[in-house]
């Protein structure tokens, strides 16, 4: 069975290829736009991995970052903030919400696969 992969960023140009590269690496993949929708997709598709960016509209990254780590139900999900603030400060924050990893913008395609299958992995 495919490990499942929830992308949630607002920018087309960004979620598209991200789609499609995932799915060409052998991921089922849902999507999702803002952080409400990201995290009613949580709920509705179980992700094995969430690949989040952090400037959404409405709740941004952090907060829902945040609420998966307060919910009991999604301790296994993986995480990874994408973004373009990828600051000292920005990448501490995430860290110390819960992220399992940080990856700025403008990434490699093989840095996002490279991490996607190192943190489905399991642990060494």
């Amino acid at each position: 069975m495919a490990a499942k992969v929830l992308i949630v960023e607002d920018n087309s140009s960004i979620l598209i290829p991200l789609t499609f590269l995932l799915e060409q690496n052998g991921f089922e993949v849902q999507t999702a736009v803002d952080g409400e929708e990201g995290l009613a997709a949580v709920a509705r598709f179980a992700p094995d991995l969430v690949l989040l960016d952090i400037m959404l509209p409405g709740l941004d990254g952090y907060a829902v970052c945040q609420a998966i780590r307060e919910n009991p139900e999604c301790g296994e999900i993986k995480i990874v903030l994408l973004s373009a603030k990828a600051g000292e400060m920005d990448v501490a924050k995430g860290m110390a919400l819960g992220a399992d990893a940080f990856i700025s913008k403008p990434f490699a395609n093989a840095q996002i696969t490279a991490t996607v299958r190192r943190l489905l992995a399991g642990p060494p």
